[in-house]
């Protein structure tokens, strides 16, 4: 079998440990010509490196390159060459691998996101604001029309249940929620929730921006986005259900009432080994359900009250791509605030409604990014005006 060269980008954070994971129980099949990650697990990275015997790595953080260079000579890995910056992550991700994985958290993802489609390479996609940020930008990089696999749990149920028919087929997109460790609370018990208490999510072991995400459903509200702009469905054709086992992964319903559903054990192994293997599917990647064992699958509407970052997020995604970049770039910072006890529970996702009442007027005439350094100039400018906000607080 001829094997694929794939780049992983944020190989030391859950997706990329994950990928790791699923290509050493395919050896023959895949070849890992390269390793990017941020900086804040060097032992790690090293240690990827050698087990993989990559020939390149790249390292966010440029402070860290002799600590890296040292820890790679101890793992065994002199021969590993070493690049450092976002620069070296962009070109990396542009080398023309058969695959890359983009398993980055934020925004920052976009720039290699665009590079590996420019340079014909499959993406598989675990990074969503490369879409939620700069969609058309992303979609416009597309060498192919189905370059893009998407590795989000949600993203790759709906994606395989499109299988089952045509676009014009589909009636509407169910994406499913665990409803995350306050599922069932109203908004005025809220009020004291700690970062512990939001760290601890019931069914996913994730890092802890995407784990705090979860918890105020601001993380379903980005995925309503991105189900919108990679399937092209409209947004009142996109519905959340809160599904607290986490075994059927999303939905596709079509215009004859037939209900398509991705099901299996909680395991982030399925998506990305799909992700890196399409449109084949791969043996020993994850356990199947258990069909001899009783098991209740339940299914409830979302509380829109309590969690209000869902139709927040909708409301961004039928007004323009430059709100979409703000919702995601002030959530950013008011999440980092929380982590640090700067910010109230509660006041996550006010502080993101405050940043985009306050920039609507300016985000409302052009509605399209011309380039990437227009969105980041955009999210500096909410994330100075979510810092503002919050430090007001």
């Amino acid at each position: 079998m001829h094997s694929n060269t794939v780049v992983v980008l944020g190989s030391t954070g859950s997706i990329g440990t994950q990928a790791l994971d699923v290509i050493s129980r395919h050896p023959e099949r895949f070849t890992i010509v390269g390793l990017a990650a941020g900086g804040s697990h060097i032992d790690l990275l090293a240690r990827q490196a050698a087990r993989f015997r990559v020939p390149q790595v790249v390292i966010n953080d440029t402070s860290k390159v002799k600590e890296l260079r040292e820890a790679l000579n101890q793992a065994g890995a002199p021969y590993t060459q070493v690049q450092a910056g976002h620069d070296a992550v962009v070109a990396m991700a542009g080398f023309g691998a058969s695959v890359v994985l983009n398993g980055i958290t934020g925004s920052i993802g976009l720039e290699p996101s665009i590079a590996a489609l420019k340079a014909g390479s499959q993406l598989a996609l675990a990074n969503k604001e490369s879409v939620v940020a700069g969609g058309h930008l992303l979609f416009g990089a597309r060498v192919r029309e189905d370059q893009i696999n998407p590795v989000d749990s949600e993203h790759s149920a709906i994606w395989q249940s499109l299988r089952s028919g045509t676009h014009a087929e589909v009636a509407r997109l169910i994406v499913t929620a665990s409803g995350g460790p306050f599922r069932g609370m109203k908004r005025e018990q809220m009020t004291d929730i700690t970062p512990e208490q939001a760290l601890h999510h019931p069914t996913w072991n994730m890092g802890p921006v995407v784990t705090i995400n979860s918890s105020t459903l601001m993380n379903k509200g980005l995925e309503v986005i991105e189900a919108s702009r990679l399937f092209n469905v409209l947004p009142d054709r996109i519905d959340v259900t809160v599904h607290p086992q986490s075994i059927v992964h999303s939905m596709v319903e079509f215009v004859d009432g037939a209900t398509i559903a991705q099901a299996s054990p909680p395991d982030m192994r399925l998506p990305i080994a799909l992700g890196l293997s399409a449109p084949d599917r791969m043996t020993n990647v994850a356990a199947a359900c258990d069909w001899t064992k009783a098991a209740s699958w339940t299914f409830e509407p979302l509380d829109d009250e309590a969690f209000p970052a869902v139709s927040l997020a909708r409301h961004c995604l039928t007004a323009s791509e430059k709100h979409t970049a703000v919702l995601n770039a002030a959530n950013e910072q008011a999440v980092h605030a929380f982590l640090d006890h700067r910010l109230p529970y509660l006041g996550i996702v006010d502080t993101v409604k405050a940043v985009l009442d306050q920039m609507d007027a300016e985000l409302r005439g052009d509605p399209l990014f011309r380039d990437v350094e227009e969105m980041e100039q955009l999210e500096r400018e909410a994330r100075r005006l979510a810092d503002d906000l919050i430090d007001k607080q």
